[in-house]
């Protein structure tokens, strides 16, 4: 396993962070069925476990706090916060007020005194990035927290945060989680410019866009029955819906892809992680893995690098800064929605 210094943090985290989306009912139900995965991805070198309060509504979080008794640590522990955990009106947001509280809620269900790593989930266009910023600096003093980072932030977020970072002397974000594919590289635009101009980390989800880059999928096909699109939140029969003009661009690449990938002898989603790992602003890619099968066939790709000419061929396929389907950039600005950008009448 190689290992990346995240940001100018100095801490050391594997090039592949095991994500915990499938961790709860959202995939796998019980401690004994999620218990093999961790203890393997561990057994692996991954130091480094990425969570969130709102997978399986807390109950992913409550898992690892079972199963990494003992060993906490050992890891670097990552989580997230701010999307909704409930139907009151406060009970998401970056709010001073729910911030703390969303803390203090993780904390309990993964039975440790500290976060080595607290993530705002999302941007929150209703809260001042200062407020924000100065409640979580009230966290890391207290030790509650040890770094702080963002998630589907943009480019001029980033940076704003930064400045205020710098004016008001507050804690700093470290990290930015963002997803990214060989499909979705919208963050090479500018969101990696912005990171590398602030020393920041940055963890990529979803480099297997979806599952779309392990060729499991056909266009135009249902999703086979055991498949996370049939399984997890519902039918995502839309990445393979035939009337979707993104669709038919995606698997027109996927299909470029899979002859290189051939070509050069390896597998495709082989292909697509050792792409993720090529830029030089990427410190890790999160893996979601539901089986152990699936964790193994994965990092028996953790040592491949790709050459110049086979990024370069990639390149041919989708060119830099494209992503092919806006809905995987993560993050939809409120102020693309009708009331935000024209009079109603």
């Amino acid at each position: 396993m190689e290992y990346r210094v995240l940001g100018r943090t100095g801490l050391k985290v594997s090039s592949f962070v095991l994500g915990t989306g499938t961790f709860g009912f959202w995939g796998n139900n019980t401690e004994k069925e999620v218990a093999p995965i961790l203890d393997e991805a561990l057994a692996e070198g991954i130091n480094l476990i990425d969570t969130a309060d709102v997978y399986s509504s807390g109950q992913a979080e409550e898992i690892l706090g079972k199963l990494l008794k003992g060993r906490r640590q050992d890891v670097i522990l990552a989580t997230k916060g701010g999307k909704p955990m409930g139907s009151g009106q406060n009970q998401s947001g970056n709010s001073k007020y729910w911030i703390r509280k969303a803390v203090e809620d993780s904390l309990r269900r993964l039975q440790t005194d500290y976060i080595d790593l607290y993530q705002l989930h999302e941007p929150d266009l209703n809260t001042d990035i200062e407020e924000t910023l100065g409640v979580l600096t009230d966290l890391v003093t207290e030790g509650k927290i040890r770094y702080i980072g963002t998630s589907n932030f943009q480019a001029w977020q980033v940076t704003e945060a930064q400045w205020i970072s710098e004016r008001k002397n507050v804690a700093r974000f470290v990290s930015e989680q963002s997803p990214y594919s060989i499909l979705n590289r919208s963050i090479e635009f500018d969101l990696l410019a912005a990171t590398a101009k602030y020393g920041m980390g940055v963890m990529v989800w979803s480099p297997l866009s979806g599952g779309l880059l392990t060729g499991k999928y056909r266009f135009g096909e249902a999703v086979p029955s055991n498949s996370r699109a049939a399984t997890f939140a519902g039918n995502l029969q839309s990445i393979v819906d035939p009337n979707r003009e993104e669709n038919r661009l995606k698997f027109e690449a996927i299909t470029k892809l899979q002859t290189l990938a051939n070509k050069v002898g390896m597998t495709l989603p082989h292909l697509a992680m050792a792409f993720t790992q090529a830029h030089p602003s990427i410190t890790s890619a999160i893996i979601g893995p539901r089986t152990l099968e699936q964790l193994r066939e994965t990092l028996k790709g953790k040592d491949i690098r790709l050459s110049n000419d086979i990024l370069d061929e990639i390149d041919s396929i989708v060119p830099p800064g494209i992503t092919l389907d806006t809905m995987e950039r993560g993050w939809a600005p409120g102020w693309l929605q009708a009331n935000k950008r024209r009079i109603l009448r």
